[in-house]
C-alpha cells in the first residue's frame, strides 16, 4: 500500500516528536556540568543582546544572509533552554520560527535564491535550526507545519547535492555542479538535525557526503577545500568535517583518526591572547563539538582556556564583533560554544 505524504507527517508527530521530547527532557533531568559565573554571565549577555537587536520581522541580517543568520541566532537562544512558548527568550524563538516559514519556498528551499547568493548554508542552518525546535512543540498545527516543511527540506538538499556527493554555495542545477567543504558540512550537520527528529532522511545522502569529505583529505589528515580544488589542508574545514562525521555516525573509519591528530596537532593548543587566524570561531564552533564529545579530561583541559578567550573578547554591549560577516554571526557561533554543557540540543549531546 503506497504511504502518503500527509500520512508520513501523521505518523512523525505522532512518533518521532514524543521521541524527542523525551530525549531532551532526558537531558534536562540528568543535568549538566556547572558553568563558571564569568562564562555564565558572558551568555547571559550575549543572550539579550541577541534578543534585543531581532527586527519586527523575527529575523537577524549581516550583509544579505537573512535566513543563515536568523537560524544561528535562533540556535543560540534554544540552546539556552528556551522553547517557542517557555523561557525568556520564548517570543525571539517563535518570531524566528514564524520568519523562517514564511521564507521556506514550495521547492523545499528554505531561503530567498534571489537575495541570497550563498543559499545553501542558510538552507542547512535552517534545517539544524527548526529540527532542534520541533522537539519541543506543542502547538499541533505548528508541529504539523514544521514537519512538512522540514521534509520538503531534506528532499530539496537531496536533489541539490553534486555528482561528487558535496554541496555548493547554491544547488548542484543552480552552481554547474560546483561544490565546497563548508557548505557541505553545513547540509550534513543539518540533515541529522532533521533525522534525530524523525524526519526520513535517505542513507545514500549520508554516504555520499561521507565519501566526499574523504576525497578531500590530504596526506596530512586535513581537509582540502573542494575535492576538484585540491590544496592545503584547513583547519577550518578539517575540524567541520570530523564534526560532521560524528554526526554522520562515523567514529570507526581509517579517516577519523588521522583527522583527528590533524586536529589535535593544529587546533588543540589555545594560547590566551594569540593572535587568531582566519575563521578562528567557526573552526571552534566545530572542534568543540569534538572535544566535548570526546569528554572526560581532554575536554576540561581543552575547555578552559577557549572559554577565557571567547568571554575575554566579548564587547560591552554583549555582543562579539566581526570585521567579515558581521557581530550577530560571531555571537551566535560564540554563545552555542559556551552552551555546550548546557546540553539541551540533541544535535550536540554526547
Amino acid at each position: 500500500m503506497k504511504v502518503t505524504r500527509r500520512q508520513t507527517l501523521q505518523y512523525l508527530a505522532s512518533t518521532a516528536l514524543a521521541s524527542a521530547v523525551q530525549s531532551t527532557i532526558g537531558l534536562r533531568v540528568s543535568g549538566a556540568a556547572r558553568l563558571d559565573d564569568a562564562t555564565q554571565n558572558s551568555i547571559t549577555r550575549g543572550l539579550n543582546w541577541i534578543a534585543e537587536t531581532q527586527s519586527k520581522l523575527g529575523h537577524w541580517t549581516a550583509q544579505t544572509y537573512a535566513t543563515a543568520m536568523t537560524a544561528l541566532a535562533g540556535t543560540a537562544l534554544i540552546a539556552s533552554g528556551s522553547t517557542t512558548t517557555q523561557g525568556p527568550y520564548a517570543r525571539q524563538i517563535r518570531r524566528a520560527v514564524d520568519y523562517l516559514i514564511g521564507v521556506a519556498r514550495p521547492n523545499g528551499l528554505i531561503g530567498d535564491p534571489q537575495r541570497d547568493n550563498r543559499y545553501t548554508y542558510g538552507h542547512g542552518f535552517s534545517m539544524l535550526f527548526l529540527s532542534q525546535v520541533l522537539g519541543e512543540e506543542e502547538d499541533d498545527e505548528r508541529r504539523h507545519d514544521l514537519l512538512e516543511l522540514l521534509t520538503k527540506a531534506v528532499e530539496f538538499s537531496g536533489r541539490a547535492q553534486t555528482k561528487s556527493g558535496g554541496w555548493g554555495y547554491v544547488s548542484a542545477a543552480d552552481g554547474n555542479d560546483f561544490d565546497e567543504g563548508s557548505t557541505t558540512i553545513t547540509q550534513v550537520q543539518g540533515l541529522r538535525g532533521c533525522r534525530n527528529a524523525g524526519i526520513p532522511v535517505p542513507a545514500d545522502i549520508i554516504e555520499r557526503a561521507k565519501q566526499y569529505i574523504y576525497q578531500c583529505k590530504n596526506t596530512d589528515g586535513g581537509i582540502s577545500y573542494s575535492s576538484r580544488n585540491r590544496g592545503s589542508s584547513r583547519p577550518a574545514i578539517t575540524a567541520a568535517a570530523l564534526a560532521a562525521l560524528y554526526n554522520a555516525g562515523d567514529y570507526d573509519s581509517k579517516h577519523v583518526p588521522e583527522m583527528m591528530e590533524y586536529c589535535k596537532k593544529n587546533l588543540y593548543r589555545i594560547s590566551p591572547g594569540a593572535q587568531h587566524f582566519g575563521h578562528w570561531h567557526y573552526t571552534y564552533l566545530y572542534y568543540s563539538q569534538v572535544v566535548y564529545r570526546q569528554g572526560g579530561d581532554d575536554w576540561a583541559t581543552f575547555r578552559t582556556p577557549l572559554y577565557k578567550q571567547i568571554v575575554s573578547e566579548q564587547s560591552a554591549d554583549g555582543s562579539w564583533k566581526d570585521d567579515m560577516v558581521g557581530p550577530i554571526y560571531i555571537t551566535s557561533i560564540n554563545l552555542t560554544i559556551l552552551q555546550l554543557e548546557k546540553a539541551l540540543l540533541p544535535i550536540y549531546q554526547r
